[in-house]
């Protein structure tokens, strides 16, 4: 007999209610995509997600990602009434300082929040990344009666998100891999904030996805419960393929006079449509957060259901563990975000005066890495025979190979950086992902959301400067390292030699709480004699006291050589490399002072990229070499020699100051 959906169409009014009302009080925010999606987060919050809200990290829960962020309401109200540690005071605090309930959902400011979204195409790309983490884990870890990895990823996209590219590059790679726990609605409103999509997209949706490999699904009425349920339901079923519903909603819905209009989508409604709406859904108008007790009795059971799947995992994970003693701990291991104790064993060592690029002695202590730590996975944007990259004898990771540990993200460089926040979002995998220097631009928003995540990804960008010589400049980065250095909590490391480059990796791998930015040469560069104390930033190659001599990367061994000339010409110049700004920076005045001392003012810095920010260093009184301009084609050493990156531009600046 039919299910009496009654109870649920009231949790359902509640949270439009609830959203409507969270952001009438913050007087900001968007309450249209709420009011549409209200039926559609209910049904799968309340029937078909698997969580446990009093456990938010229990390992096996199923992902759930808001790609349209701007939604948040409708998120904030849901996690509310399913049990989760977020009150109706919470609520309340919509979008204010230190709240709870931040305009887009943030991870680690609200319970329940697997990923940051809020720029469109994102989350899309980020469920991607979870489900692929899911599949790649289940291939490493379950065993034959022992499916201890088993959930799914769903995920919730507006009109915009598929507007912008990156979600189809990630939907493109979705589907190559048939990443079969992967669930994506569409709120198909039809309406974006400039008015109708129709002024701007107008394509076949459904023929995309399916194009794309994926199974779609539509729910024609985004108000009927029992068709929510029964595509929900469907949806769970695996085809081999993912799969995205198409659900008919309607923005604003209930609103007498923006329903259906772009009016509802970024703006509160104003206090005469809010009553005018509660009014339509037979709400009391005057009441203002109201959650009904038998609405909030939701809250209870689904903790009590969340409790027993979690309990019924734990008990099948203990009996994993007294099966597959071994391979438990290495679970539980990744889990803690911990490194293996012997992880360091095989890293190599470079002889000084050996010429290497430092994308090859890079790649080999990846490699050395990998053979330690299992949960290392990457992925190159159709480079990794440029940036050598990929892990030796592991394999590529294809629809019926998720045991490989190289991922073909293709030339997808936008998702590929997304897709690896979503790794590393999941939890229990450490995602390296490379392209050229020149394409992290492509990348710029999502290494911004990895750091304003701190979420531990690796980004390897080689080819670092016009020294890669005959592409000519529209592959030659200049720009590109000030652009990054400006992201708070990115660490951007450029090592100098093939030593400093196994320090970087190093670093990199220990650093669990935000993302990496490895820049690496093309070029062959000299091993120098040294030691680098790369932790700290910066640190002297060679004291002195009549000037201070300082670059990164391939510029450090001109600094080396333009001291020996100065000394020739009896000026002590002090060469200091400094691979890591942000490190150097965050080091105890002390150590930068010990380094860098204050009393000397004569100052050259030189690196082939543009000057903007090293007067921080050297001072008003120095003189920073480097490239504001664009590059050229021509070969590496012609090219850097033109645009004056030479022993002789800093023996000439330092004598100019010493003089």
């Amino acid at each position: 007999m039919p299910v009496d959906l009654a109870p649920d169409q009231l949790v359902v009014t509640t949270v439009r209610t609830l959203s409507i009302d969270a952001v009438q009080r913050a007087n900001s925010g968007h309450p249209g995509a709420p009011m549409g999606l209200a039926p559609v987060g209910w049904m799968l919050f309340g029937h078909h997600l698997r969580f446990d809200p009093l456990d938010p990290e229990w390992p096996n829960r199923d992902r759930f990602v808001l790609s349209a962020g701007h939604a948040s309401a409708l998120l904030y109200s849901l996690l509310h009434l399913t049990g989760y540690a977020l009150t109706i005071d919470d609520l309340k605090e919509f979008r204010q300082w230190g709240s709870a309930t931040p305009g887009h959902p943030e991870r680690g400011d609200t319970p329940g929040v697997e990923v940051t979204t809020g720029p469109l195409g994102q989350g899309f790309a980020n469920a991607v990344g979870l489900a692929l983490a899911e599949c790649l884990l289940a291939e490493q870890f379950n065993r034959p009666g022992h499916e201890i990895v088993d959930h799914r990823t769903w995920f919730i996209c507006s009109d915009g998100d598929l507007m912008e590219g990156i979600s189809y590059e990630a939907a493109s790679l979705a589907g190559h891999l048939g990443l079969s726990k992967l669930i994506g609605i569409y709120d198909h409103n039809s309406v974006s904030l400039d008015g109708p999509t129709s002024l701007s997209f107008t394509e076949n949706v459904p023929e995309r996805f399916g194009a794309a490999g994926w199974r779609v699904l539509e729910i024609d009425d985004g108000n009927d419960l029992a068709e929510i349920d029964e595509v929900l339901s469907a949806a769970s079923i695996s085809d081999g393929r993912p799969t995205m519903i198409v659900a008919a909603t309607h923005i604003g819905f209930g609103s007498p006079h923006k329903h259906d209009s772009s009016a509802a989508h970024g703006s509160p409604l104003g206090a005469d449509e809010v009553a005018a709406t509660k009014r339509a859904y037979g709400w009391p108008e005057d009441a203002q957060f109201l959650v009904p007790d038998e609405v909030g009795a939701w809250a209870g059971h689904l903790q009590e259901r969340g409790r027993a799947l979690r309990s019924s995992w734990q008990a099948a994970f203990e009996a994993y563990a007294a099966a597959h003693p071994a391979a438990a701990a290495d679970a539980t291991r990744r889990l803690r975000c911990e490194l293996p104790g012997d992880w360091q064993s095989d890293l190599p060592s470079f002889p000084p005066g050996e010429s290497m690029a430092t994308r090859s002695s890079g790649g080999k202590v990846l490699n050395a890495l990998a053979a330690r730590i299992p949960e290392l996975v990457q992925g190159a944007a159709d480079l990794s025979s440029s940036t050598d990259t990929t892990i030796a004898g592991s394999g590529d990771v294809a629809i019926d190979r998720f045991g490989a540990r190289n991922i073909r993200f293709g030339v997808r460089e936008h998702s590929m950086g997304a897709i690896c926040n979503g790794l590393a979002a999941h939890g229990g995998l450490r995602p390296v992902c490379s392209t050229f220097m020149m394409f992290s631009d492509y990348m710029k928003n999502t290494i911004r959301m990895a750091a304003l995540q701190r979420l531990p990804v690796v980004f390897v960008y080689t080819h670092d400067s016009v020294g890669l010589g005959e592409d000519g400049p529209t592959h030659q980065p200049v720009e590109h390292l000030a652009a990054l250095r400006a992201i708070p909590d990115l660490v951007v490391i450029r090592p100098a030699d093939a030593t400093e480059a196994a320090a970087a990796w190093e670093f990199a791998i220990t650093r669990a709480d935000g993302p990496t930015v490895l820049v690496l040469s093309r070029q062959g560069l000299p091993t120098l004699p040294h030691a680098p104390d790369l932790a700290q930033g910066a640190y002297v190659l060679r004291d002195g006291n009549d000037c201070i001599l300082m670059a990164t990367g391939s510029e450090v061994p001109l600094i080396e050589q333009a001291a020996d000339v100065l000394a020739d010409r009896g000026i002590d110049a002090r060469v200091v490399s400094m691979p890591s700004w942000e490190l150097f920076v965050a080091q105890p005045q002390e150590y930068q002072d010990s380094v860098l001392p204050p009393a000397i003012r004569r100052r050259v810095s030189i690196e082939a990229a543009a000057t903007l920010g090293w007067h921080r260093f050297v001072g008003l009184d120095g003189i920073a070499i480097g490239i504001d301009r664009f590059g050229a084609s021509a070969p590496g050493d012609v090219v850097l020699a033109h645009l004056g990156i030479t022993v002789e531009a800093v023996v000439a600046a330092a004598s100019s100051l010493s003089s």
